[in-house]
């Protein structure tokens, strides 16, 4: 009995030699111990591969901004209501305002006429010249 379980040792001793055992011709002596490792780097699922890193960076930034826009919304307060707009300025009666007086709005009437080439708004005797302020629209008495 114990004569064959030696051979049987022996034998998966061999078989393990020749199955570990490259006989190239690349190699030294033409005996490889162990074959060459075949690792793809560049494999989407390798840990170095452009695809993994890419995958992870992206993932680290959601994660990071979905939880700093969270904590940020859990502690800003309600935003306040916008405040009610300012009413218009009453329209003044045009033969009070002097040449060069800046009005928000015209006073009602008006009639859009086209004097040496400029767009004016006649209202009355008056006449009025639209013109931007910033972003707003105003109205400069002629």
């Amino acid at each position: 009995m114990m004569k064959t379980l030696r051979k049987h040792l022996v034998l998966f001793l061999a078989l393990l030699a020749l199955w570990l055992v490259d006989l190239s011709p690349m190699a030294p002596l033409g005996v490889l111990i162990v074959s060459e490792a075949k690792a793809v780097v560049g494999a989407p699922l390798t840990p170095v591969s452009v695809a993994g890193v890419a995958r992870r960076t992206t993932r680290r930034a959601v994660v990071a901004t979905s939880s700093t826009t969270a904590a940020q919304q859990a502690a800003a307060p309600a935003p306040a209501p916008a405040p009610a707009p300012a009413p218009a300025p009453a329209a003044v009666p045009a033969s009070v305002l002097p040449a060069g007086t800046i009005v928000t709005a015209l006073p009602s009437g008006c009639v859009s006429t086209v004097v040496d080439g400029v767009s004016l708004f006649n209202c009355g005797n008056t006449f009025y010249q639209p013109m931007f302020q910033s972003n707003n629209l105003v109205y400069i008495v002629k």
